[in-house]
């Protein structure tokens, strides 16, 4: 479903998409205050991931890339603190009103929410691209020379050279990084959900899980800042195969968490390895092809992501199941980012011949 949402954010812009996306979900919210039955439930829930978490994560991680190149790394960063500082506020939020007015209710606010201050924000505040209103990315002129006297001015006229998705799929560096998308939400879902069940056979406490799961995103949050612009001086597959040995590093910490110090060690490197992996995911699509069919090309890494992320869990659970812990999965996981090390080095920014 990604892929096409997209095509359709290619198509219509983030404008109108943010608007339509902000009605369904208000629907969606709805739909949701009402669920009596099992087959409810199941549609709600779709809902909600497809308009929710996968269109309204898909639609500003392609509008801030129109409007930044040069900049573009620290721009993602700054539109990253939304994300944390929701995920820090709206949770107490929602158990607050589902405990005083139900969870019905609860969903009901969200829907008049969205229709009343989303959707009219999205519609007179959001603009597709800086050309729209005749401006330019990062508000450099395409025919801007070098100016040494004025700092905001030295930077290289840029060509930006944009790839359609079908020309992008037939480049390898496409592929690669598409594996390389898919490593992360395997991995990162797959800890999640058996987290507390790997420390409890280190005899480690849930608390103690919950505590790393939390220290993981307050960990996360500054990284972001430092990622962004960095990103924007170092090129983005030694980033990627840097996020990589980090993955190594935390699974190896985490096989030896046996001590609530070495599992906070865990928590602590996991979240730095997260905060760098949330901005460089976002970063490389428009990176290697240009903004013009960012939509449909970063829709399909959405794809692979919500795959791994689905299939994360499974290979735990069956592991738990045969060898009665975690682990021979742990060590077999590893292989993975070692693997992705090796994809991010061999993707190089593909080269289109511009007539």
């Amino acid at each position: 479903c990604m892929f096409f949402v997209g095509r359709f954010v290619d198509k219509w812009g983030q404008r109108k998409m943010s608007v339509f996306v902000g009605i369904g979900l208000a629907f969606a919210s709805f739909w949701n205050s009402m669920v009596v039955n099992t087959a409810m439930l199941f549609i709600g829930f779709f809902l909600i991931r497809l308009l929710g978490q996968g269109s309204m994560s898909l639609i500003p991680n392609t509008l801030v890339p129109q409007w930044f190149i040069n900049k573009r790394g620290k721009a993602l960063s700054l539109m990253a603190i939304g994300g944390f500082a929701s995920s820090a506020a709206l949770p107490p939020l929602n158990a607050w009103l589902v405990a005083t007015w139900g969870w019905g209710f609860t969903w009901k606010v969200w829907g008049v929410l969205l229709l009343v201050v989303f959707v009219p924000l999205a519609f007179f505040l959001i603009r597709n691209k800086p050309e729209d209103i005749g401006e330019h990315p990062d508000g450099i002129k395409p025919d801007w020379t070098n100016d040494p006297a004025d700092p905001a001015r030295t930077i290289k006229p840029f060509v930006e050279v944009n790839w359609t998705v079908q020309e992008a799929v037939k480049t390898h560096a496409y592929w690669l990084l598409l594996f390389c998308v898919g490593i992360p939400s395997l991995v990162n879902t797959g800890l999640t959900f058996h987290l507390i069940s790997i420390f409890k056979t280190n005899g480690i406490s849930p608390g103690i899980a919950a505590l790393v799961l939390s220290l993981m995103a307050l960990i996360g949050f500054p990284v972001t800042l430092i990622a962004g612009p960095l990103l924007d001086r170092v090129k983005v597959q030694y980033v990627l195969a840097g996020i990589f040995a980090g993955e190594i590093i935390f699974i190896l910490v985490l096989l030896a968490a046996d001590q609530t110090a070495i599992a906070i060690a865990f928590g602590i490197l996991w979240g730095i390895s997260g905060g760098f992996e949330r901005i460089a995911l976002n970063y490389v699509w428009p990176s290697f092809f240009g903004r013009q069919s960012l939509g449909s090309i970063k829709g399909s890494a959405m794809t692979v992501t919500v795959l791994g992320s689905a299939l994360g869990p499974l290979p735990f659970g069956l592991a738990y199941d045969y060898f009665g812990g975690y682990d021979e999965i742990l060590l077999i996981l590893i292989t993975l980012p070692l693997l992705g090390i090796a994809a991010s080095l061999l993707a190089k920014k593909p080269v289109k011949e511009v007539h």
